[in-house]
């Protein structure tokens, strides 16, 4: 599942550039992600790393879009071109 940026956000901006796949943008009063793009970092790193540096824990996992292991695999493979480790 993507994960999504709560109003609890303080626009530290220290989100944004730790997304490997570019999912998170400053939006309108706060960051917003990409739910297209965010995989949870699957593919690159062992946790998010947005969750990692934020400092108010305003990210949680996003419950309008669940999707499984295998789904954010997929979604790595096609955003990176890099195939799923063996």
């Amino acid at each position: 599942m993507a994960l999504i940026i709560t109003d609890e956000c303080i626009n530290c901006d220290v989100c944004e550039p730790e997304c490997p796949n570019e999912a998170i943008a400053q939006g309108s009063e706060i960051y917003e992600i990409n739910p297209v793009k965010c995989t949870e970092c699957v593919g690159h790193y062992e946790t998010p790393q947005c969750v990692e540096v934020c400092p108010v824990d305003c990210i949680p996992k996003d419950p309008d879009n669940t999707e499984t292991d295998d789904q954010l695999w997929a979604k790595y493979e096609k955003l990176t071109g890099n195939s799923r480790p063996a």
